[in-house]
């Protein structure tokens, strides 16, 4: 039980959205991630980005699961909506299933825009406005000292660590990448709650296209398509 206790800590990191730069996904309309652990695809990962007049609405659905022996050990789900105006976070809602435990979060601009509130199931109160509650996708996250669980409004500090260019083949493609650690900078957490994941993205567009960690196995997100 302890094990899967961990596995529900891993889909908080890998789910944990403010102020984005959204002009770098102008012309983007859909990205799909696959998701592996040792290897083996689990499940998917995908966004869409809506626009209307000023309105950016990026929707976000995330699916997988562990068996072993035919016996569903693990399932998690996960719904979500952020939006933005004029480029502008002001909003954020998720829902996820976990095992069937439920979680949600509810964050949102405040109206004078100097600080965010968050309703979560972990977390219930103010927040700073420069925090990112944002997946991976937003390469700002790079920039912020703290980023918000979309899972349960938790705040996770941390340290960005730039550990170089390289090239990332992923299928047929290769790309030439940024690569980041990002790390807890809370020395005093419970391992199980400690982020440290490896982050790649692609060093002309600033497009999201791997992420790893090990926890249990070595988990990646990878990028299958977008358009």
């Amino acid at each position: 039980m302890k094990k899967f206790l961990l596995l529900i800590n891993i889909c908080i990191i890998f789910n944990t959205y403010s102020f984005a730069n959204v002009k770098d996904y102008r012309n983007i309309n859909s990205l799909e991630y696959e998701l592996f652990r040792n290897n083996q695809l689990i499940g998917y990962h995908n966004y869409k980005f809506e626009r209307e007049n000023e309105i950016l609405t990026v929707k976000s659905v995330v699916e997988f699961g562990i068996s072993k022996l035919g016996l569903k050990l693990y399932q998690y789900n996960a719904k979500s909506e952020e939006k933005y105006k004029n480029e502008i976070f002001f909003k954020f809602s998720a829902k996820t299933v976990q095992n069937k435990k439920k979680k949600y979060v509810n964050i949102q601009l405040k109206n004078d825009k100097n600080e965010l509130i968050i309703d979560g199931s972990s977390y219930k109160g103010p927040a700073s406005k420069d925090f990112i509650v944002g997946t991976w996708w937003n390469h700002e996250i790079t920039k912020a000292k703290a980023q918000i669980s979309a899972v349960s409004g938790r705040v996770i500090r941390q340290k960005v660590t730039f550990l170089g260019k390289e090239q990332v083949t992923i299928g047929e493609k290769t790309y030439n990448a940024l690569h980041f650690n990002f790390m807890s900078s809370d020395k005093n957490l419970p391992k199980e709650k400690k982020l440290n994941t490896d982050i790649w993205y692609d060093e002309k567009t600033n497009l999201w296209i791997k992420a790893a960690f090990n926890k249990l196995g070595r988990w990646e997100y990878r990028l299958k398509k977008y358009n």
